[in-house]
């Protein structure tokens, strides 16, 4: 895909694509996710739980203006995005935390007691 198709991407004034950095991994108790998001505000973030998806929604507003003698600078930046991600039947729905921090938005979703998922090992066999 182009970067203009990618679903979970954050477009901002000037046109480009940006993808906020996300990562996921698993623990005995929990899955966490962590979406950096830099510069944007809490009041700012969404997070909901619907049909065993995930989703973050956001915008990101940025004004910088500085001024002088002899110059005057004014920018501004903006832009909206959403990621959204499936998470596993073991998730307890009612157990999702979201915390940010910094510009890191830290997504606890606790597994159901009992959910552990048990590896067994499958025999290949010769056809």
């Amino acid at each position: 895909l182009r970067p203009q198709e990618w679903p979970s991407v954050l477009t901002g004034a000037e046109g480009r694509a940006i993808a906020p950095q996300l990562d996921v991994r698993e623990t005995d108790k929990a899955f966490v996710i962590e979406a950096e998001l830099p510069g944007v505000d809490d009041k700012d973030v969404s997070v909901t739980f619907t049909n065993g998806v995930l989703s973050v929604k956001g915008e990101k507003k940025s004004e910088h203006e500085e001024k002088n003698d002899n110059y005057y600078v004014s920018e501004r930046s903006y832009g909206r995005f959403e990621r959204a991600i499936r998470l596993p039947d073991s998730v307890d729905e009612s157990k999702i935390e979201a915390h940010i921090d910094k510009g890191v938005l830290k997504i606890t979703a606790a597994k159901r007691s009992g959910a552990a998922s048990a590896e067994r090992k499958i025999e290949i066999k010769k056809a």
